[in-house]
């Protein structure tokens, strides 16, 4: 923890970083409803979106392609930020669209089949220009939503739900050949892996679950999985809560490891810098984004390039 560097702090429940090629952070701040930019210790914002931002990712035409979860109540506690149940002004959830230069926002997808986005969390880009996307769905006085796992087009042309039901699906990657798909599930802490057939496509044949999910060795204890990321040796970094911190699973086999944050809500990671050998965390109850050294280098994504 010694090796750790505040590289912003004041955020209101920064979420979603992407490492850009220049050296600056794009992070959202889901209270704020903002893509912002973190750069040489200070923030600015690139885009107001209102809602409640969450995942984001650069797409194949340079955008900046968010998750819009539609906003939460707010609870503030002991000088931290938690985010609560649906709020009353909740209008549903979105797929947006920043143009990084003037600031644009385009929304792509509202609904799929007529079924209402609940809660957009988390997506990421194949190489072919289609992106994963999780709907964690929102949460309600006595029931919450069913949601899962859907593939789209950056254009706005195509979105179809591949996966379904996950319980409150969160963190979403791309082994690095893309022959598997991994989502975290949330309440369960569970990491699961798909098989992939093509873009877009999910080989059903049961492995763990009819669905052709299979379970990735875990660790014990409670606590719950949010977002993720992959590295470059194929390992699982979920972003955990509870004991906060970085979870790290294997897919190809070997035990957990497990690398603690100083926040009980550590929600992402990226990689970037030289090598994709920094990880930037973002500590979003305590509104700080966050690097340390990484002992593996991180797998490039699509799209974003490299310094």
């Amino acid at each position: 923890m010694s090796e750790l560097t505040v590289l912003a702090e004041g955020l209101r429940f920064p979420e979603g970083p992407i490492a850009m090629p220049d050296g600056s952070v794009l992070v959202v701040e889901i209270a704020r409803g903002t893509l912002s930019r973190v750069r040489d210790g200070r923030v600015e914002v690139v885009a107001n979106l209102g809602g409640g931002p969450n995942g984001a990712a650069i797409g194949p035409d340079g955008a900046c392609y968010v998750c819009n979860n539609g906003g939460f109540k707010w609870i503030e506690a002991g000088g931290r930020l938690f985010p609560g149940e649906e709020p009353d002004e909740y209008r549903g959830g979105r797929i947006e669209k920043v143009d990084l230069t003037t600031g644009k926002v385009t929304t792509l997808y509202t609904h799929c089949e007529r079924r209402q986005l609940r809660g957009p969390n988390d997506l990421v880009f194949d190489r072919t220009g289609g992106f994963w996307f999780t709907d964690h769905g929102k949460t309600r006085a006595r029931e919450r939503d069913r949601t899962g796992v859907f593939y789209a087009r950056a254009d706005g042309s195509h979105i179809e739900e591949v996966i379904f039901p996950l319980e409150g699906p969160n963190g979403i990657g791309l082994s690095p050949d893309e022959d598997e798909l991994y989502v975290a599930e949330t309440t369960t802490g569970r990491l699961w892996a798909y098989e992939l057939d093509g873009p877009g496509r999910v080989r059903r044949e049961r492995r763990t679950k009819p669905d052709g999910g299979r379970l990735i060795e875990g660790r014990p204890g409670y606590f719950f999985f949010d977002s993720l990321a992959v590295d470059a040796d194929g390992n699982v970094c979920v972003a955990t809560i509870v004991d906060g911190g970085i979870t790290i699973l294997k897919p190809r086999g070997g035990a957990p490891e497990f690398v603690p944050m100083p926040d009980v809500l550590t929600t992402n990671i990226c990689f970037g810098g030289p090598g994709l050998r920094t990880a930037y965390v973002t500590l979003s109850s305590v509104g700080k984004l966050v690097a340390l050294p990484w002992s593996r280098p991180g797998l490039p994504l699509n799209f974003l390039g490299s310094e």
